[in-house]
């Protein structure tokens, strides 16, 4: 029987102007975009922090740190490629990664489709493997005052064969 590991990642980031938005590996048309050494792209992050938790392999500031010029800039697209490097060369493969973004604005289901289509491929999985889904926190906290995004995910991964 295969071994199968779970794995849970959290990112924020505060909105910054003069910034494109990147959620998802997705360039979402807003106003500004998020503050961070890298694209602050906090759902591709919070993938990240959940696969590397599952395979044990710390999380993505161990990998990744924002004291390092080389990830200055970086992707959200390029960490889950190097995020899924990592993984597959402990042995394990993603099976599945379900997430919420966290914000009060901008609307985030219009763009979902295109990051679960994104993700999936950066994953090498199926895109019914993937789920994307947004939410609200009612304009309670920072997300909710409208002053960043928030976001979480789980995921499963399991040992190739």
């Amino acid at each position: 029987m295969k071994r199968q590991r779970v794995g849970i990642g959290f990112d924020a980031h505060r909105f910054a102007p003069n910034r494109p938005l990147f959620l998802g590996c997705v360039e979402i048309p807003f106003g500004k975009g998020l503050a961070g050494h890298s694209d602050a792209d906090a759902l591709a992050h919070a993938i990240c922090d959940s696969l590397l938790g599952a395979a044990g392999l710390g999380d993505i500031g161990a990998h990744f740190p924002d004291s390092d010029p080389a990830y200055e800039g970086a992707s959200g697209a390029f960490l889950i490629e190097r995020t899924l490097g990592k993984i597959s060369s402990a042995g394990f493969a993603a099976v599945n990664v379900d997430c919420v973004v966290i914000c009060e604005e901008p609307r985030i289901s219009p763009h979902t489709a295109e990051m679960r289509k994104k993700i999936s491929a950066l994953l090498k999985i199926e895109e019914n493997r993937v789920s994307v889904k947004a939410t609200t926190t009612e304009k309670m906290g920072f997300t909710g005052r409208g002053e960043g995004v928030a976001a979480k995910a789980v995921c499963l991964i399991e040992e190739k064969s």
